[in-house]
């Protein structure tokens, strides 16, 4: 849908019409609807924008078709906090109506004045934003040293982070809340909001809650005792919560190196267990996404516990067997298959699953599965690889190697032949050794 003028999208801030500029002040008035939320329509004085003035239903997505439709033809500005293209309504209008059908006015956002304000490189500082998003994905954020800024979802937002970076060993990072950012310091009215800095550390957060318009900002620090989370694949085990059923972390590590996650990529976990695999997958960027399988349901439970722990709760959690249960997922970029290989089926339904490009990992211990896996890099490639790992443990008053079940693991990437050729024929027994190759065999 395309309307007949460019939709103009006017990033304002908490000092208002006084901080727009003239092109975005021309703008509105000019425009014959203003949508926006009611605190930002309020910025508006009425002497200076006469339109139509339109308040955004709750949820928000889903009525930019409509609203749109239902002003075409008409010049449309649309309100937005800061920056509209950074976590803004810019996006959502951009997708509907795309990029050449708007005029984007951009205000400076609340990180570059949190930024300002603190003295932070941007672009040294990690942004989390939990605006409409569960608190739980700031947990893949914590690094010791790091600094990070949360878009709030609301007054109670500075609590949650208190709370939550306390559960996860980060108690003594010390918290500011900016309140009213942009908000001019020296306007004499008493009810007119103005900016607020609140700092403690998060292990001696009490205070109540306050300005809804708030960032905060996290110096990370995370005390000797908790439990230390790298930024690459490879967690402690103990970070899980299991019964058994846990890739464990070497192994994990080197299966992560072969699935080879990418910013915005899809993984199917198959036979999800504890959900290692998927969390390593989504934690190596926020934008990847997965896709865990388990037909145990108290083990799908799990998954999704380990996930929200673990700063991922957007792993999707699908229960039921497969293959059955693949019908209608996503197209994957990439399949980890952790178990259930011996189901009829299942490894052919995951190979048609991919598209030409996309790759297939699998790990077994057991010799039946190893046969298919074997056969399976006969016909189509790949890597075939046996990884074992040994720990030092006491032999008396020694020290010795205790040897874990030895893994066999399938690499490949699906390339344009997808054919199935037929496994060679072995040459005929007549005493005689096979005719040179140029190949070792």
């Amino acid at each position: 849908m395309t309307p007949a003028s460019p939709v103009t999208v006017v990033g304002i801030g908490a000092d208002g019409w006084d901080g727009l500029g003239g092109g975005a002040r021309e703008a509105l008035r000019g425009a014959d609807v203003v949508i926006g939320g009611p605190r930002q329509l309020d910025l508006l004085p009425a002497d200076q924008c006469r339109a139509e003035r339109v308040a955004w239903p709750s949820p928000l997505r889903p009525a930019v078709p409509g609203l749109l439709a239902t002003h075409a033809g008409r010049r449309v500005a649309v309100l937005a906090s800061g920056d509209p293209m950074f976590y803004g309504i810019g996006r959502a209008l951009a997708d509907e109506l795309g990029p050449d059908a708007l005029r984007v006015l951009p205000h400076p956002s609340s990180i570059s004045y949190a930024c300002a304000r603190l003295g932070w490189p941007a672009e040294d500082t990690e942004v989390v934003t939990l605006v409409g998003r569960p608190a739980e994905q700031l947990v893949a954020a914590l690094h010791n040293g790091r600094r990070i800024l949360v878009l709030s979802a609301g007054a109670a937002t500075p609590a949650e982070v208190a709370a939550l970076l306390r559960e996860h060993g980060y108690g003594p990072s010390r918290m500011h809340v900016l309140e009213q950012l942009g908000a001019q310091p020296d306007m004499d009215a008493s009810d007119v909001p103005r900016e607020r800095h609140t700092q403690a550390l998060a292990q001696d957060w009490d205070e109540p809650p306050g300005d809804p318009l708030n960032v905060v900002a996290v110096e990370c620090r995370r005390s000797p005792e908790a439990l230390r989370l790298g930024a690459v694949p490879g967690l402690p085990d103990t970070a899980y919560e299991h019964d058994g059923q846990l890739t464990k972390r070497h192994i994990r590590a080197a299966t992560l190196g072969a699935l080879a996650p990418a910013p915005g990529e899809l993984l199917w976990d198959i036979g999800g267990g504890s959900g290692s695999i998927a969390v390593e997958w989504m934690r190596t960027h926020r934008s990847c996404r997965a896709v865990s399988v388990e037909r145990d349901p108290a083990r799908a439970e799990r998954i999704a516990r380990n996930a929200r722990a673990l700063g991922v709760p957007a792993l999707r959690v699908v229960t039921g067997a497969a293959p059955d249960a693949l019908a209608g997922l996503p197209v994957p970029d990439a399949i980890f298959i952790g178990g259930g290989l011996t189901a009829p089926g299942l490894l052919d339904a995951c190979w048609d699953a991919l598209p030409v490009g996309g790759r297939l990992v699998a790990n077994t211990v057991t010799l039946e599965s190893e046969a298919l896996l074997a056969d399976r890099y006969r016909r189509f490639g790949g890597d075939l690889v046996r990884l074992a790992v040994a720990h030092a443990v006491p032999v008396g008053g020694f020290t010795g190697w205790r040897q874990a079940m030895p893994v066999t693991q399938w690499a490949v990437t699906k390339t344009a032949q997808v054919t199935k050729p037929s496994p060679p024929v072995p040459p005929a027994e007549t005493g005689q050794p096979s005719a040179p190759s140029g190949e070792e065999r």
